[in-house]
């Protein structure tokens, strides 16, 4: 008997219009069904979008989906191989190693060859290393699969040159307030209750979620588990309940830059302390810790430049180590670097010199070189005097020929004034050296 009632309930279940589902998260329940339920995409995903030109076409090209956590990679991409009959199959490049992914190639070939298509998606897509990169690259260019990789790191920085020739990049956007807001009356839609909140303390959540969507509607379960009957929490009162902060600044506001532009002034003004005060109150407010990172790499370039070399190295470091350790520990490295950098010699005499140089690339960008500097590979340019007169440098007694590279018609110019300041001293030194010699041997 207790057999048949349970093989009878999906059925009875059914006659009554519902679905015996068992308990899912609130991200899940909620997860669109087509490609119009997405929210906060609409530059890719409306009338006019990139995405919505492709499917009218009925064609779907290789694409890389760069963007924020939360913002609908995944979703996009399962709605994109149900939209154009593909295939869906997913893997993490965390989990995946080449085994795995010549497993998944072949089952695309076998797949074809039955007249069905294969879209992959691939999770991470940028912990690839370049040989399993490389590995796309043949299947891609056959057809055996339509390649959809995620990334919330710059692709042009992690993946190869040759597997973004190949692929269209996409970008997501993180959600606004506005999109928030829409995830929170879809779910208390599909619960059938409000979000026991007052119109301060909802203002915090939708700030809490960060432009994460799957963020919001974690914290929106918390909110509904935490709640007693008839309560409804205040702004304090929720912060306490789910013991998280609210993030002090909306990033995309205006406290956003200011702050980032008081971290970058307080190096830029060797102010350690201050400096330090600022990365502080970014990372407590919930700024993205690669954004800072990149960030303190400008500021080792821009505001330090060859004062001192070590500047953009240890920059740099700060950045690969906080990308390997995370948060929190990872964040002590943004905190040495942006203590280096702030304490390090200042010049702007780099940036100077590549602002001028781009002015008179602009203004003079149709001179040739002198013919003494050029290569003769033919007869013909041997005839015509290039290369003639070169001096070859280490030839040379000084190791320094003296010899004028800029076209003619433009004459000499001087970019770079280093300060007698830092390393660039030294450099100052070479160049008035160097300047002495050339002096001479025109003399």
């Amino acid at each position: 008997m207790a057999e048949r009632r349970k093989q009878a309930s999906p059925t009875l279940f059914a006659a009554a219009g519902l679905e015996r589902d068992a308990p899912r998260p609130l991200a899940e329940k909620l997860r669109p069904r087509t490609l119009a339920e997405v929210v906060g995409q609409d530059h890719i995903l409306g009338p006019d979008g990139a995405l919505t030109r492709m499917l009218d076409t009925r064609t779907l090209g290789s694409l890389i989906l760069w963007g924020p956590p939360g913002t609908g990679k995944t979703t996009v991409a399962r709605l994109l191989a149900d939209a154009t009959e593909l295939h869906f199959e997913q893997i993490s490049a965390v989990f995946s190693g080449v085994a795995d992914l010549k497993k998944v190639f072949d089952a695309a070939r076998a797949r074809r060859e039955t007249g069905t298509g294969t879209l992959l998606f691939v999770d991470e897509v940028h912990r690839f290393n370049k040989a399993q990169q490389d590995s796309f690259l043949p299947v891609m260019e056959d057809g055996t699969v339509v390649l959809v990789g995620a990334t919330t790191e710059n692709p042009s920085f992690e993946l190869n040159a040759a597997l973004l020739s190949r692929a269209r990049v996409l970008v997501f956007n993180s959600l606004d307030p506005d999109d928030i807001e829409k995830l929170f009356s879809r779910a208390e839609a599909i619960e059938g209750r409000k979000l026991p909140l007052d119109a301060e303390a909802r203002a915090v959540l939708v700030r809490m979620a960060d432009g994460d969507g799957r963020a919001a509607l974690t914290l929106a379960e918390e909110v509904w588990r935490a709640a007693r009957a008839d309560e409804v929490f205040g702004a304090v009162q929720l912060q306490e309940v789910l013991q998280r902060r609210a993030p002090i600044y909306d990033k995309s506001a205006d406290g956003h830059y200011n702050l980032i532009s008081a971290l970058h002034k307080a190096v830029r003004g060797s102010d350690p302390d201050a400096a330090l005060y600022y990365l502080a109150r970014m990372l407590d407010a919930g700024e993205d810790p690669l954004f800072l990172a990149r960030r303190v790499v400008r500021m080792a370039v821009e505001d330090i430049g060859l004062a001192d070399p070590q500047a953009l190295i240890i920059a740099n470091a700060a950045k690969d180590a906080y990308d390997f350790l995370g948060s929190p520990e990872g964040e002590l490295a943004l905190a040495q670097a942006v203590i280096y950098v702030a304490t390090a010699p200042k010049s702007n005499a780099g940036y100077k010199a590549f602002g001028a140089a781009m002015r008179a690339a602009k203004e003079h960008g149709s001179l040739l070189p002198p013919r003494h500097i050029l290569n003769a590979p033919t007869k013909l340019m041997r005839e015509e005097g290039y290369g003639a007169g070169y001096e070859y440098d280490h030839d040379t007694p000084e190791g320094f020929s003296g010899q004028d590279y800029f076209p003619e018609a433009m004459g000499r110019r001087t970019f770079y004034d280093p300060p007698e300041r830092g390393f660039e001293r030294e450099i100052r030194k070479r160049l008035d050296y160097w300047a002495k010699l050339r002096a001479a041997r025109k003399a």
